[in-house]
């Protein structure tokens, strides 16, 4: 690699657009980012449509915006490579940010890498931690992922479990609407479960003695359904603050149970969480009790690298191109991408 290789990298999968420039592996010149969270809110959910649509609209500015925090005034001499999330995702919010990628990668002459957003995932405790190295767990997990995975090196992943039905952030939406608390639900369940009693509803912990490396929340908020139908049914108070808690303990042990199978299968003591759900903090305390009592080592990235941002894509990147990997023009999105 050449001295001082700055990496443009853009994150466009689903309705955050994020622009960030990072300088070698870990040195961050530029950071931006344009949530759509508001404008999706008044629908209970992510409009593809209105999402893509809000992407070319923010894209030039964010892109600017970075280019002059970073202190770049002419890309084409500076710039050494473009990264792009090519997959999975909207197809719609993929194309948005993989035809600025390639449109800039010809236009300033330099490489082009498409990366998987999983991957940048696992790569935003990579840019946030030198120490982190492989082999490690990665528990990735958000609105549309739950997954553990082997990082066996950068580049080579095992899939050792994911979920069956609902990811864990989807599920925490669809309470929380069942609730009226608005969306995102992750965040608002949280807040409200720090002053709840977790004991106060009897709600399962999905799969908990399936003894694999697995997960499934469909029937956890079917479970938490049904409490609510009969407690509404019978007249009886709903207190939210308790119900939060109670339901966010079903889901954190359920995460945190298949994390300790999968390092007690693989031998590694190695565990980094990421993904908007790693934000929760009922997951990051009991991870960091369990950890402590096990002896392993705990990579959790600082709140801003937990959502979608364009940090880890081009920590991703980077990595990528460094390992002789990259894209040429042909590039397409692939919103159903796989890494394992």
């Amino acid at each position: 690699m050449i001295e001082n290789f700055i990496t443009l990298a853009i994150e466009s999968s689903c309705d955050d657009t994020g622009v960030a420039v990072l300088s070698g592996r870990d040195s961050l010149l530029a950071s931006v980012l344009s949530s759509q969270t508001e404008s999706h809110s008044r629908y209970g959910g992510v409009v593809p449509e209105l999402a893509s649509r809000m992407h070319q609209e923010a894209m030039i500015p964010l892109l600017r915006d970075a280019l002059e925090k970073a202190g770049i005034e002419n890309p084409r001499g500076q710039i050494n490579l473009i990264a792009v999330t090519a997959g999975p995702g909207l197809i719609g919010s993929l194309l948005v940010g993989v035809m600025t990628a390639k449109a800039l990668a010809q236009g300033w002459g330099v490489p082009l890498v498409g990366v998987n957003h999983l991957e940048g995932h696992i790569f935003a405790n990579v840019a946030a931690d030198t120490r982190l190295k492989p082999p490690f767990i990665s528990l990735i997990v958000s609105g549309g992922h739950t997954e553990v995975v082997l990082a066996e090196d950068f580049g080579k992943y095992v899939l050792l479990g994911s979920t069956r039905d609902d990811a864990a952030g989807e599920a925490y939406d669809k309470i929380a609407k069942l609730l009226g608390l608005g969306y995102p639900g992750g965040p608002i369940i949280d807040r409200l479960a720090k002053d709840g009693d977790p004991e106060a509803y009897r709600l399962p912990v999905p799969l908990l003695n399936s003894g694999k490396v697995e997960f499934s929340f469909s029937g956890l908020k079917t479970a938490a359904a049904a409490v609510l139908k009969d407690l509404r049914g019978g007249g009886q108070c709903l207190n939210i603050n308790d119900f939060c808690a109670s339901f966010q303990k079903a889901v954190v042990e359920s995460l945190a149970t298949k994390v300790t199978l999968a390092l007690k299968t693989t031998g590694v003591n190695k565990i980094a969480v990421s993904g908007g759900v790693a934000a929760n903090s009922g997951l990051r305390a009991k991870l960091s009790l369990l950890s402590e009592l096990n002896g392993w080592q705990l990579f959790l990235p600082p709140l801003s690298m937990c959502m979608d941002n364009a940090v880890m894509i081009a920590a991703a990147g980077y990595n990528a191109y460094s390992r002789g990997i990259f894209s040429d023009l042909s590039l397409s999105p692939n919103p159903s991408w796989e890494i394992w």
